[in-house]
């Protein structure tokens, strides 16, 4: 059984990310672990434009920002096994290296001893059994994800005429795909009276190239029989219910299903992890350690990002911590718990220590127009942001600064509008 200091689950930007900070931070003996034949994650198919303008201050296209840590990685010499599926991480407290890692790759079975663990499986897509959307079970239907692997990755069309359900970013981004290799994509459905993608996104792949966008509409049934001939379409209440009589058909022959991503998390659930049921993702302190021990999280397994280079940049973070973890063996406890009100979805993390700054990642539940974040401690108000539109598409991060919080309370996040 081999020891390592780090294992890093996951080569995607998050992994790659935390990899090149641990050893910044003079943990040296690191070893990434990916189950596709290479690194890189999802950036691999993601051939657009828009990566990097955060984390580099230059456009990049997915490939190229994957490969900027690729290329680090490989220059400090940090080991890293491909084709490599992780089975179990167990936990065995007689000694420092007190996780035991089993994983499956080419040479067989293989396990692994580590101090810590470094989350980062990325996250996968909702599919159409998710939806229960009724009707056939057709060729023709295609998560967006994997529509944008047929295209960019294997040059293969998945059909003509599209109908994409769901305006997440991907959706949208494969709306112009298709219409800029000859598909026509008569409209995208969104059940949500507001868009769920990044604003930059509408712009540049829908209005730019005049593709309807429909809010509050779902598809209620998918018809044919070997290929998609065709759904019908219908408006929804505020209860997110199809209206009766509302009902539209559209003939094409394939749908796009671009409704959610969900984190990775089945590793995290048998190794003990609490998930938060908001993000699905881990429930984590200001130094993205789990409720497990030596156990760490960041990246789309944590909670969906909107860009990549905030992705990154919460890996960094978090190995700076895990560094710490490693050569003192503990970490300053975090008591303090993050309470939020209706309107807010989610934070994170969601317990912080008091003692250091902390950065706040969070979303609202709906759209909100002239409104002011405000986290505070027993009614006073230690941190706010003021914003003219908040949307939740888009990560609000507000800093927390350690000298204002007095005492070990909770603190509340609320919305005032």
């Amino acid at each position: 059984m081999k020891k390592v200091d780090a294992i890093i689950i996951g080569g995607g930007p998050a992994g790659l990310a935390a990899a090149i900070e641990l050893h910044k931070n003079g943990i040296t003996d690191i070893l990434i672990l990916e189950r596709e034949k290479q690194m890189g994650g999802i950036l691999r198919q993601c051939i657009h434009d828009g990566f990097g303008l955060t984390r580099f201050k230059t456009t990049l296209s997915g490939p190229e920002y994957a490969q900027r840590f690729i290329d680090e990685v490989i220059k400090l010499n940090i080991p890293y096994k491909t084709d490599t599926t992780v089975l179990e991480i167990a936990d065995d407290q007689t000694n420092t290296y007190n996780k035991i890692i089993t994983a499956v790759s080419k040479d067989g079975l293989i396990q692994y001893q580590a101090k810590a663990v470094i989350l980062t499986m990325g996250c996968r897509e909702r599919t159409r059994g998710a939806l229960a959307i009724p009707g056939e079970r057709p060729a023709g239907v295609f998560t967006a994800g994997v529509a944008q692997a047929y295209m960019n990755l294997y040059n293969r069309m998945p059909g003509k005429e599209i109908v994409i359900l769901g305006s997440g970013d991907i959706g949208m981004i494969m709306a112009r795909r298709f219409t800029l290799e000859g598909a026509h994509v008569q409209a995208v459905l969104e059940i949500q009276p507001v868009p769920s993608g990044l604003p930059r996104n509408i712009q540049q792949c829908l209005n730019d190239y005049e593709i309807p966008l429909y809010l509050n509409h779902t598809v209620t049934e998918i018809h044919g029989n070997a290929r998609l001939t065709g759904v019908t379409v219908a408006n929804v209440d505020e209860h997110l219910k199809p209206i009766t009589g509302t009902e539209q058909y559209y003939s094409c022959d394939t749908l796009i299903l671009s409704v959610g991503l969900i984190p990775e998390n089945e590793l995290s659930i048998d190794a003990g992890v609490i998930l938060d049921q908001r993000t699905k993702g881990a429930i984590v302190d200001e130094h993205f350690q789990t409720n497990v021990e030596g156990l760490f999280a960041a990246g789309n397994v944590l909670h969906v990002h909107d860009l990549v280079d905030f992705v990154s940049m919460e890996a960094e973070k978090l190995a700076e911590s895990a560094a710490v973890y490693i050569k003192e063996g503990k970490l300053p406890k975090c008591s303090i718990e993050i309470k939020t009100d209706h309107n807010i979805g989610h934070t994170i993390p969601q317990k912080i220590s008091g003692n250091q700054d902390v950065n706040l990642s969070l979303r609202v539940k709906s759209l909100l127009k002239n409104c002011k974040i405000v986290i505070c401690q027993n009614g006073v108000e230690i941190a706010s942001r003021k914003m003219k539109k908040a949307l939740p598409a888009e990560m609000i991060y507000i800093p927390i600064k350690a000298n204002k919080i007095k005492t070990m309370d909770y603190l509340e996040v609320k919305v005032e509008c």
